[in-house]
């Protein structure tokens, strides 16, 4: 009798168990196939977040099934092109999406956004068929979609030639120190798939006054230049180009200089994959001439000097983070002791959930100041600056790190005083 009604108990407390079992089973089930949306860029994440409101967005990638990285960089028009690579994970591991999106200079900063919102959402458009959400979609095609293709030819008027013409002027007083500066310049750039042809012309004046004991010490520092190079894409790995302008700077005592430098670049990846990653290898190899305003500490008031330089460059942009590193190294070809060695270098690292570390550094070995006028620098020279200064090297390094946690799912806007 006492194991009959064990029995039954048992089997009424399974009969309960069923019900609560099948609603786990759902909620599991609900859960896994629940769009949690993952996203890197340097864009305007919150506007992203706010018009997307049918997915959960999460802000540490460990905690999502669907991850949005965006890569950008200089484009030909000016503006900037977007990479979008979308990465699904469990319920979604098998589905991945790659899409571009090209902005302009003319482009504002709400033209950008809302642009990369459609492509945002255009690439979620298969996540969201398969969650099961494809019942509550409502299509809508634009009528100049719905055309028969047709080729199309578009002349351009300005043949990928973009200019810029760009000033700015800075005024900065206290009771002891007026400084006063402006730049003027003209930018044109033409970029094809075979060519790139740029030029940069600058203006720049700097005036400075310092009161120290009722004596006044001013100084003015002017600077124009002319630079220019053309560039021409040999391969996926390979580009060629010669560099050329002139100057002329009072802080580097340079009465005028001009120079012409070929260059040969070889990339190990193809050049389609600069987005992501990159290593460079550069040699350029040419000719500068010097006119100096004062006598060199080397007695010289004008010289003509070949130098060459080699230059390593190494930058990735991967979803656990970034890393670029520069190596440069420069001498005359008539004498290598006149050398100059450069190195900087970023870091940016997701080590886990919410922490973040960055590094910046950069080294400088200075061996080729020719430049620099005879005689020693005077307190003016010192306290404006008037005059670039002899130095055997300059260093610098930083140090960033950065932790978030708290709720990884809030997807609410609330930009409120």
């Amino acid at each position: 009798m006492f194991f009959k009604k064990s029995f039954e108990r048992l089997a009424l407390i399974l009969l309960c168990l069923v019900p609560l079992f099948a609603i786990s089973q759902e909620n599991e089930e609900e859960k896994e196939t629940q769009m949690r949306l993952f996203i890197d860029c340097n864009c305007d994440k919150n506007f992203l977040r706010q018009e997307i409101k049918y997915v959960g967005h999460v802000r540490d990638q460990a905690q999502a099934n669907i991850k949005l990285f965006i890569f950008d960089i200089s484009n030909g028009s000016g503006g900037r092109k977007y990479t979008l690579n979308f990465q699904g994970e469990g319920y979604y591991e098998d589905i991945l999406g790659k899409l571009t999106y090209d902005t302009t200079a003319n482009m504002t900063g709400d033209e950008v956004r809302k642009g990369l919102l459609k492509k945002v959402q255009s690439g979620l458009l298969k996540y969201v068929i398969h969650s099961g959400l494809a019942d509550n979609i409502t299509y809508t095609v634009n009528r100049d979609g719905t055309g028969e293709v047709q080729e199309i030819n578009y002349t351009d008027p300005w043949n990928n030639w973009i200019f810029e013409v760009f000033g700015d002027a800075r005024l900065d007083k206290e009771s002891s120190r007026k400084n006063f500066s402006y730049t003027l310049g003209f930018e044109s750039d033409h970029v094809t798939e075979k060519w790139r042809i740029r030029t940069d012309i600058r203006v720049s004046q700097a005036n400075s006054e310092y009161v120290q004991d009722e004596e006044t010490f001013t100084s003015q520092r002017f600077r124009y230049s002319l630079d220019g190079s053309i560039v021409r894409s040999l391969s996926d790995h390979w580009s060629a180009g010669v560099f050329g302008g002139g100057r002329h700077d009072t802080f580097t005592n340079l009465d005028f200089r001009y120079y012409f430098t070929p260059a040969l670049e070889y990339n190990i990846f193809p050049y389609k994959e600069v987005l992501r990653r990159e290593i460079t290898l550069a040699y350029k190899i040419g000719y500068f001439h010097n006119d100096y305003i004062e006598a060199t500490i080397f007695d010289k008031l004008n010289e003509g000097i070949f130098n060459h330089s080699l230059d390593f460059q190494v930058r990735y942009r991967q979803p656990w983070g970034s890393v670029y590193t520069r190596l440069r190294g420069s001498t005359f070809l008539n004498d290598f002791s006149k050398n100059r060695i450069q190195f900087n270098g970023n870091l940016s690292v997701r080590l886990l959930k919410g922490l973040s570390v960055r590094f910046s550094g950069r080294f400088e070995l200075i061996r080729d100041q020719i430049n620099l006028p005879a005689g020693d620098a005077s307190i003016e020279d010192v306290l404006l600056q008037q005059k670039q200064i002899a130095t055997d090297f300059e260093t610098g390094f930083r140090i960033g790190l950065s932790y978030t946690f708290g709720s990884a799912f809030n997807n609410i806007i609330n930009t409120r005083l």
